[in-house]
């Protein structure tokens, strides 16, 4: 039987992990972008991989779940056919505890977290003094420590899935005609041109800066800290992100807000006080109207399918993402929830 043949439009994580794991099924894939691999927001610095509060459950909670039961699987693979790290880790989270409500409810949710987390990660209270060196400070001395949590290194990644890919034999390039079923993920310059053609607003860009500091903290906790993602990473930084701005005029400029993010970090994190930035990124995430991955069949368009909106959660859907696009497209099994369907944010 001849091998199907799909184009993938976009080399960020969820074009890049989609066309991986259709390759991994045996299809012909192109992948097309003319920016290069990572180019967008998916060459960022942050690579939180950070679950929802195990409560009010629901589709978007259930899929997540899954997709970051199946990072260590699938970043594996990546690694060992491409033989080049990913920076990936399961290494957890640490987030501090404000009073004595929230003491109470973060003790409610270790309950939720074994049942729904499927007794495969644990979400718990822990004191402070139980945390070790890299934790933050807790004005109750109180911390919720979760086992779900992982980070990736979005630069790394990206490189990792190029090399796998090469090694199948699948090269990015800049420029290439359609062949066969063309799947879309093209960031939030894609999600315009979604909207312009069927004539409303389905997603739009959400600019994001970030910086990283030298500081090589081991493979510890990530921290969360008042809206603050401080990410140690594998290779001998932290990450610390990240902003939203809905308005900007210039998608990848730099201002006083990056610097903001260090200060606070520093005010957070005492330790990583004296730490040298050694590197800062802005760009515009995809965020789709329904603020969900926006999967499925572009409307309209016979052949042609979407794969975006990841905006901040991309790199810790992207597993599943791609493997509910790839039975989509080779075999017709439709699996998407339904708050992640185009028709969710028209």
């Amino acid at each position: 039987m001849a091998m199907p043949e799909i184009t993938v439009r976009g080399a960020g994580i969820f074009g890049l992990s989609i066309a991986w794991v259709l390759t991994q099924r045996g299809a012909h894939v192109q992948v097309v972008d003319p920016h290069g691999a990572g180019s967008g927001s998916s060459g960022g610095l942050v690579g939180a991989l950070a679950p929802h509060v195990p409560e009010n459950w629901n589709d978007k909670k259930a899929f997540q779940l899954e997709s970051l039961l199946m990072a260590e699987a699938f970043w594996a693979d990546v690694q060992a056919v491409g033989r080049v790290d990913p920076g990936y880790g399961r290494t957890g989270r640490l987030q501090p505890i404000a009073d004595d409500h929230a003491l109470a409810l973060a003790r409610s949710r270790c309950d939720g977290a074994r049942d729904l987390w499927q007794g495969r990660a644990v979400w718990e209270v822990i004191a402070v003094e139980d945390a070790g060196a890299f934790s933050p400070l807790s004005p109750s001395g109180f911390l919720i420590r979760d086992t779900l949590t992982g980070r990736m290194h979005p630069r790394q990644a990206c490189i990792a899935l190029v090399a796998a890919l090469r090694a199948r034999g699948v090269e990015v390039v800049r420029e290439a005609p359609d062949q066969g079923a063309v799947i879309w993920a093209a960031g939030w310059r894609g999600l315009l041109e979604l909207s312009d053609e069927i004539g409303k607003s389905v997603g739009a860009g959400i600019k994001g800066q970030s910086a990283a500091l030298g500081y090589d903290a081991g493979p510890v906790p990530q921290v969360f800290v008042d809206g603050l993602h401080i990410i140690p990473h594998a290779n001998g930084t932290v990450a610390i992100g990240s902003t939203s701005e809905r308005e900007f005029e210039s998608p990848d400029g730099l201002d006083d807000q990056c610097d903001d993010l260090i200060a606070r970090a520093a005010v957070a994190m005492p330790v990583l006080a004296d730490a040298p930035v050694v590197d800062r990124w802005a760009g515009v995430r995809p965020r789709a109207r329904s603020r969900a991955p926006m999967l499925g069949a572009w409307p309209g368009r016979e052949g042609h399918f979407i794969a975006n909106g990841g905006f901040k959660i991309g790199f810790g859907m992207a597993p599943k993402v791609a493997e509910v696009m790839a039975e989509l497209v080779l075999y017709g099994r439709d699996s998407i929830p339904e708050g992640f369907r185009v028709e969710a944010s028209m």
